[in-house]
């Protein structure tokens, strides 16, 4: 099965004989927030990567605050940006193996949706400062209050990446009918890899977020250069992150129109075969009025499905 559920880290999960499979060590560290949050922001320079086997993220760099699902978000250059289900965010590691360390956040089930390869040894030092946990003390504690998630029926851009977070999207997408936010439309899934070329070519920047279990990556800027393989693998370098999708195994792709920054805002949302949203592309936050009138008027030239 093609879906984004599967593990994705190649070379670096613990199922995969990477860091901490054997000869390493392995630390659980808290996965609440704030304490997460502080974890995250120590580090300066990071090897992020979210995603599995239809979208994946790599951006090096630092982390900005991770954000939670019904709080605030920004993407700024030159800083990691992620978003948590908090409730689906079971267990942060630290692994370590020889001059490798890794931080990873592993989902109900136990499989990595979020790893960051620490690139300095300063960072490698810092990593283990960060206090140890005993298993089950973070889910035994008590829980504090996660911020009111807005419905996305009637939501902005955020409360649909949320609903996003919270299962993949398929209730939202099963119940798309009651959307009443904005506009939503299928489309051709090749289109995608035509958007990517020509707004590379033309230098309009973008929104990307990459969607695993409980977490969103997001990256935000122009795109310098994209390719695409014969079997459908799509990349694109947006801003400082490596951008890889495979356009086979996306099932169906959807506009979908909900109110950002400069008002209602177009995305691309695409899914895998279980119909679980693995990437969307869109623009996040004040990118300037041309900008966004570039990106709608690219949106509304795209054909249905």
């Amino acid at each position: 099965m093609t879906d984004q559920q599967g593990c994705g880290f190649e070379g670096c999960c613990g199922r995969r004989g990477g860091i901490g499979a054997s000869g390493g060590s392995t630390r659980l560290i808290d996965a609440r927030m704030p304490e997460l949050a502080r974890c995250l922001t120590l580090f300066q320079y990071v090897q992020a990567v979210t995603g599995g086997p239809v979208a994946r993220i790599d951006q090096a760099g630092s982390y900005a605050e991770p954000s939670l699902r019904g709080g605030a978000f920004a993407v700024r250059a030159g800083s990691i940006a992620l978003r948590i289900d908090a409730a689906g965010v079971d267990t942060a590691v630290v692994a370590r193996d020889e001059d490798a360390v890794a931080l990873r956040l592993l989902d109900t089930v136990g499989r990595t949706v979020h790893q960051g390869r620490l690139l300095s040894e300063g960072d490698r030092l810092l990593a283990g400062l960060a206090p140890t946990v005993h298993a089950g003390a973070a889910r035994s504690a008590v829980p504090s209050a996660p911020p009111e998630v807005p419905a996305w029926e009637h939501g902005d851009q955020l409360a649909q990446f949320d609903a996003v977070l919270a299962d993949g999207g398929i209730a939202r997408r099963t119940s798309f009918h009651r959307y009443d936010g904005g506009a939503y439309r299928p489309i051709e899934v090749d289109v995608v890899a035509s958007v990517l070329d020509h707004v590379c070519s033309v230098g309009l920047p973008i929104g990307v977020a990459v969607f695993a279990p409980a977490v969103m990556q997001a990256c935000g800027g122009r795109v310098h250069v994209t390719d695409r393989t014969v079997g459908g693998r799509v990349f694109a370098a947006v801003a400082e992150s490596s951008v890889e999708i495979d356009l086979a195994a996306v099932r169906a792709c959807h506009l979908v129109r909900s109110l950002a920054a400069h008002g209602p805002t177009s995305a691309l949302e695409l899914d895998d075969e279980d119909g679980r949203c693995v990437a969307v592309i869109t623009q996040f936050g004040m990118v300037g009025a041309d900008v966004h009138e570039a990106w709608e008027d690219l949106a509304a030239s795209l054909p249905d499905a």
